[in-house]
C-alpha cells in the first residue's frame, strides 16, 4: 500500500495536471479567482482533483493522473505543487 508522507502531500486523482511554467489560460484564470499567486508554483498543478485514500482498497483507482499534491485546500478545483506517481504496482 502506497501511504504518501508529509513532505510529497495527499494522493489526489486529478483529471489533468499542468506544468506551473506552461499553465493554460483556463487555468491561469481559476488561479486567479482563487487567490493563488501562480509566480511562486514551481511543480506541476492538478486540476480537477479528488482524493485516493487507500491503494488496493476496492472502489480506489484513478484512471487519470494520480499525483501527489503538497496544497489541496481548493476542494479539488485545483491542487498545488504535485508530483506524478505510479499506483499501479
Amino acid at each position: 500500500m502506497f501511504v504518501p508522507n508529509s513532505s510529497t502531500g495527499d494522493l489526489q486523482c486529478c483529471n489533468s495536471t499542468q506544468d506551473s511554467q506552461n499553465l493554460s489560460s483556463t487555468v491561469l484564470g481559476l488561479c486567479g479567482l482563487l487567490g493563488i499567486d501562480v509566480s511562486t508554483i514551481t511543480a506541476l498543478v492538478g486540476v480537477t482533483c479528488s482524493p485516493i485514500t487507500a491503494i488496493g482498497v476496492g472502489g480506489n483507482s484513478c484512471n487519470s493522473q494520480a499525483v501527489c499534491c503538497s496544497n489541496n485546500t481548493f476542494n479539488g478545483i485545483v491542487a498545488i505543487g504535485c508530483t506524478p506517481v505510479n499506483i499501479s504496482l
